[in-house]
């Protein structure tokens, strides 16, 4: 893996001598003006920056603060001619991963970067692993596994390493974006980042600066150059969220990026190469937008090369007691109750209602039973009147105790 070193250092010969000495191993970048590293760290990924702590009219520890505040990823390695404890004490207080004093010992600091460097991979790995773990238990837990849902995992599992656009179709609540993170999370681009982006959220001319990104000056208020979206998925995954509101506009731009792997930032002429997996999710029927002539059918057929139709709940009651269970001990934990379970008839109502807002209302619903009960059981008294009312005769319900 090709790493980025950036070295701020207002002596010329240090610069000069430090890059010659690093550039065989890394890309290197250099500068004697902390604003104008600002824009080197803005513009580029930078892994690594050796920062001096005397930099003219600048202070290096204000600039070690103001980058870990803006660049929290990046690893700083300070230096100084005037090496004291309490100067090398404050530049770790700052955020600094190490401080080395010159004139510069080049084996050490090698080492001392390789160390760095290695550090920061496995911070990141274990960055990683933890979304994964944390991922793979929402989608477990609060899923189910009821036929409906053991299909829908069978297609995850065969397309996570697959570099396919995927589009995740399904009522409001029925658990899309999370689908969306278990195939970044489970696949091969887990170790990349996963941007979402809300297309009913944003408006029209925000959006698509969120989405492309711009360079400083290309509109009023463009004080600095800004990545988008495309760019910030670099190498991992980005997922649209209600793609069916989505502009016609818009969608003509997303149709050339999906085809030529090119953004273009407002304000730019120039062509910048992105590596993104697409994935998009919508309550609408794209295919009846598409009739209509909202939504391009060119978008269409490249972003559904993969459907996943995401059931409702009412497709899946079996899954009803589990996913009670689940949210009973995540509000136990936040409001540091002891609910043990749910009545035989309460889990009846529950198995009977329609849940039109499906597992986002199941979970209001349990949310607030949690909050009400003053026993240490859910009874029908604990659920919002509407449960009841609304009913439906269902033959399928099992009366038990949960748990």
């Amino acid at each position: 893996m090709n790493h980025n070193i950036l070295i701020i250092d207002d002596e010329i010969n240090i610069l000069t001598s430090l890059k010659f000495a690093l550039e065989d191993q890394y890309t290197v970048y250099t500068t004697t003006d902390p604003l104008e590293s600002y824009e080197i760290l803005s513009n580029n990924p930078i892994n690594l920056v050796l920062l001096d702590q005397r930099l003219g009219n600048y202070n290096g520890l204000e600039v070690l603060q103001n980058i870990k505040q803006n660049y929290p990823g990046v690893i700083v390695i300070a230096m100084t001619a005037y090496g004291t404890i309490q100067s090398s004490v404050e530049a770790i207080q700052r955020g600094a991963y190490y401080y080395v004093t010159k004139p510069l010992n080049l084996p050490e600091l090698f080492i001392l970067i390789t160390k760095a460097l290695d550090y920061q991979n496995l911070s990141k790995h274990v960055d990683v692993l933890t979304k994964q773990l944390n991922s793979k238990q929402d989608i477990e837990l609060i899923m189910g596994s009821s036929k409906a849902i053991s299909n829908i995992y069978e297609i995850v599992d065969r397309i996570k390493d697959l570099d396919i656009n995927v589009l995740i179709t399904g009522e409001s609540g029925t658990g899309k974006e999370l689908i969306a993170r278990a195939i970044h999370y489970w696949g091969k681009r887990k170790l990349g980042p996963l941007q979402t982006v809300n297309c009913a959220a944003i408006p029209y001319n925000l959006l698509e600066s969120e989405l492309f990104g711009y360079e400083k000056g290309a509109f009023t208020g463009a004080f600095q150059k800004y990545n988008g979206k495309f760019q910030l998925a670099e190498g991992g995954t980005l997922f649209f969220d209600e793609l069916g509101d989505l502009d016609l506009a818009l969608q003509g731009k997303l149709l050339r990026v999906i085809q030529e792997r090119v953004v273009t930032p407002l304000g730019s002429e120039k062509n910048i190469p992105v590596d993104v997996r697409f994935i998009a999710a919508t309550n609408r029927s794209l295919a009846e937008d598409v009739k209509n002539g909202s939504f391009r059918e060119d978008l269409f057929f490249r972003l559904n090369v993969i459907t996943i139709e995401m059931p409702s709940l009412r497709e899946r009651r079996e899954d009803i007691p589990a996913l009670a269970r689940y949210f009973i001990e995540k509000y136990n934990k936040s409001f540091n109750k002891k609910v043990e379970g749910i009545a035989p008839s309460a889990i009846e109502v529950l198995e009977g209602y329609h849940y039109p807002g499906n597992i986002r209302e199941l979970r209001n619903i349990i949310e607030r039973a949690v909050a009400l009960t003053d026993g240490y059981t859910i009874q029908i008294k604990d659920f919002p009147k509407e449960l009841t009312k609304n009913m439906i005769t269902n033959p399928s319900v099992t009366k038990q105790w949960i748990p």
